[in-house]
């Protein structure tokens, strides 16, 4: 058994330790497109820029080490959800809304073939995504969720009651779940590595250990000099609100996880899930997991949701308390693993718009572009940025770009102290909903108090 390790980064990168940083920003420079951020969103942009245009001369900024965020912290869910698409549905129709979901389940399959063009092996298994009901309340809104996800065309997902959802994987009270096929489990640092070295390989210039300070129509400046470029391209997800003018951009949501150790076979036939599905549940306060390729779980949810100022953490570490609570769900799903270790824990931020709403928008006027706003669903939506962003770059004028989310404006988050007050107040209100609901007779539907939160949040 190894030692319990909290931060670090994340429980991803501790198999094969940290990377050794590349040169940061030799001077001033120039390029055809600067990408500022080295994650999915950064990464996956250069990618599909060199292959449409190998002569372009791109370089990537990245203020840390390339996957220091998100794209190194996430669950490793590949699946096909993308913020906002029911606010895009009601401001620009439905079936602008679908196109925009059908290009997200394309987008699994993108990926998959991707890594397995380039030779990149991310532990991808195509299990899709089960999500799973635990109390009446919670299982009335499956049923809501399933339906209104065949409306928008996806027809291949299916719904469960107990016997069948205990075939899949055996959870505690658990009243049915739906299954889609359009997900798979991966590992998000061996992703984004793959990604890296192919990048690399193709011509890209990063540049690590480099904090952009200031983003300005043709310019990525730097503390070691600027790169002038005629786009700009802002790829920082949760860290949006470190740069210069965009501290109330996006608010950089914090999630937490553990990763146990791995579990024997007997676990493992008392357990189930031998499809290997990315699992979930609906909860207000959900959690999400995998079974990861060396036999642990890892499993994630919300810890201290919002740091005040905006504030990121320190390499991923994570308050015992929360430690403790993500435990607490993981052996209240399986009590059998209430004797198996936790080894390590960790925490990332991802980027929450006001509205809850992802976007891809490049402003051809002053060269300024930007992509974010996954509210967790950036594993896969990263992807689908990064080629939009590449047909408005080139100005091909395709599919993507004429996709609902292109071009969406959003206000900007309160100021402090109601920003903070306003996210603690709200995740405390879904977990009293959550609350409530497993005490509710059955046939009840879901807790007011949810109702409440999701328009104060601005989901409403």
């Amino acid at each position: 058994m190894s030692a319990f390790a909290n931060g670090g980064v994340s429980f991803w990168w501790a198999g094969n330790g940290l990377p050794v940083a590349r040169g940061p920003l030799p001077g001033d420079t120039t390029a055809d497109v600067v990408i500022v951020g080295g994650g999915y969103t950064g990464l996956w942009t250069a990618y599909y820029l060199k292959k449409a245009d190998p002569s372009l001369a791109v370089t990537v900024l990245e203020r840390a080490f390339c996957g220091y965020g998100a794209s190194g912290r996430n669950g490793g869910w590949l699946y096909n959800g993308i913020a906002g698409r029911d606010r895009y549905a009601r401001v620009h129709g439905h079936e602008a809304a679908v196109r925009l979901q059908r290009a997200m389940n394309d987008t699994v399959g993108e990926v998959v073939a991707v890594t397995e063009a380039e030779g990149i092996d991310a532990d991808v298994h195509r299990g899709g995504v089960l999500e799973v009901a635990r109390t009446p309340a919670q299982l009335a809104r499956l049923r809501a969720f399933h339906e209104h996800e065949l409306s928008y065309g996806e027809t291949d997902r299916e719904l469960y009651g107990p016997a069948e959802t205990s075939e899949r994987i055996r959870i505690v009270d658990a009243l049915g779940s739906a299954w889609t096929p359009h997900g798979a489990r991966v590992h998000p640092v061996k992703l984004l590595t793959g990604l890296l070295e192919t990048v690399v390989r193709l011509g890209v210039d990063v540049h690590e250990g480099t904090a952009v300070t200031e983003i300005r129509p043709g310019r990525a400046v730097t503390p070691y000099g600027s790169v002038r470029a005629q786009y700009v391209l802002r790829c920082t997800e949760g860290f949006t609100a470190e740069l210069k003018g965009q501290r109330r951009t996006w608010l950089p949501m914090n999630s937490s996880m553990i990763a146990t150790e791995p579990l024997d076979d007997a676990l493992w036939e008392e357990i189930g899930w031998r499809g290997r599905e990315a699992l979930g549940d609906m909860a207000h306060a959900y959690m999400y997991a995998q079974r990861t390729a060396d036999g642990r779980i890892a499993l994630g949810g919300r810890g201290v949701p919002y740091r005040f100022g905006s504030r990121t953490d320190a390499d991923g570490r994570t308050p015992e308390a929360t430690v403790a609570a993500l435990r607490a769900v993981l052996t209240d799903f399986f009590p059998a693993l209430r004797g198996v270790p936790v080894a390590h824990a960790w925490s990332g931020v991802l980027g929450v718009p006001r509205d809850w709403c992802a976007t891809a928008t490049l402003d051809p006027a002053s060269g300024l572009g930007w992509a974010g706003g996954y509210v967790g669903s950036g594993v896969a939506t990263a992807n689908l940025a990064g080629r939009t962003l590449t047909e408005l770059v080139l100005g091909t004028d395709g599919e993507l770009s004429a996709l609902p989310w292109v071009g969406h404006r959003v206000r900007k988050w309160e100021p402090e102290p109601f920003r903070w007050l306003g996210v603690r107040g709200l995740y405390a209100t879904y977990r009293a909903a959550d609350r409530r609901e497993r005490e509710m007779r059955a046939g009840a539907g879901s807790s007011r108090l949810a109702r409440v939160a999701d328009v104060v949040a601005g989901r409403g």
